[in-house]
């Protein structure tokens, strides 16, 4: 369920009047829940043979080999009304059974788990979910185990109107843009040479540290994207410290996740809700700074050295360039970011 360029206009529709109602079904004490389960073969810790409770008659596992394919698989297990619906890849795979997904449940989910196996499991890492779980631990942690709630990012593209259309949107937990787009492409290289999870963060990070440092404000790490964010329902434009071209930003990073891989903490001391964090085209002196904020440990007006901490209930982005939803490259253009449905996921 992968593609190199993941474009709006390939995304199924979503049809409201489809939504389907889920009558919350009441199991009997002892009874089996009903397991949902979106198996993607392709991602890196899948290897084919992992489907320890697939002989379940409680259990049903599809496999879809496009991503066309899924809001069926989706329809399939709302219609079983299953209780638990178990994600089996990385954070693409949850990107797209969400985005699918919201044609499907509405704001009316079952609870999910999410099994790691991709390259970036930034999710699972957020919830606290071991490298090792198994679909029999996630079927019993239903009942055993622990609830945590997030709100994914939602991202519709707007129309000709500049109004947010309810067909092209996409749901995820991480966004970026400027230089975030290119390290998430040093990322798929890191991948090659072995890295994944906290190591690629470690790894492209280092790498674009260095380029921020010793390269002058023309090259693509300094330069960032031509980009405008609106906060609010006034669709405020954010400030800016004046560091550098003010249409440009080096780098714009959101996410509704509390706690992200390599003990990072972009947002300070922002936790809940929608976050972000956008640099200006900052100083060499600034961006030698940038680990110490990285790790939360830069004190002092952070935005007069152009680096700037917001939580909003939503934003704005016109960007002319792609910018990256958990992993995936997504066009130029103008577009709507908020928090989607509370989702419980269930955890250990």
């Amino acid at each position: 369920m992968a593609t190199p360029i993941y474009e709006f206009a390939r995304i199924p529709r979503l049809d409201a009047a489809k939504t389907r109602a889920r009558a919350r079904r009441v199991r009997d004490a002892g009874q089996a829940p009903v397991v949902g389960v979106i198996y993607n073969p392709r991602s890196h810790r899948n290897l084919g043979a992992d489907f320890d409770c697939g002989v379940c008659p409680h259990v049903h596992i599809a496999q879809p080999r496009e991503r066309g394919q899924l809001p069926q698989a989706l329809a399939e297990f709302a219609a079983r009304n299953i209780d638990l619906l178990v994600i089996n890849g990385g954070d693409g795979t949850v990107r797209d059974v969400l985005t699918c997904g919201q044609a499907i449940f509405g704001n009316d989910w079952p609870v999910i788990a999410v099994l790691p196996k991709g390259k970036t499991n930034a999710l699972t890492f957020d919830l606290g979910v071991p490298d090792d779980w198994s679909l029999q631990d996630a079927i019993d942690a239903l009942d055993h185990g622990q609830r945590v709630y997030r709100r994914p990012i939602t991202v519709a593209a707007k129309d000709a109107g500049g109004i947010p259309g309810q067909v092209s949107r996409v749901a995820g937990f991480i966004l970026g843009a400027g230089a975030f787009t290119l390290a998430t492409r040093a990322g798929q290289s890191a991948h090659k040479l072995g890295a994944f999870d906290s190591m690629v963060v470690a790894v492209t990070g280092g790498w674009a540290l260095l380029q921020s440092l010793f390269a002058g404000r023309a090259n693509p790490w300094r330069k960032g994207a031509r980009m405008r964010i609106g906060l609010g329902a006034g669709d405020v434009p954010m400030a800016h410290s004046g560091q550098g071209d003010p249409a440009m930003r080096q780098l714009l990073f959101a996410s509704t996740l509390e706690r992200l891989p390599a003990g990072i903490k972009p947002f300070g001391a922002l936790k809940g809700g929608l976050k972000l964090v956008a640099f200006d085209q900052i100083s060499r002196r600034t961006t030698a700074l940038i680990p110490l904020a990285l790790l939360g440990l830069l004190r002092g007006p952070l935005r007069n050295r152009g680096i700037h901490q917001i939580a909003a209930t939503h934003f704005s982005l016109a960007i002319d360039d792609q910018f990256i939803l958990d992993g995936e490259a997504f066009p130029a253009g103008e577009y709507r970011i908020e928090q989607g449905p509370e989702l419980a996921f269930v955890t250990p």
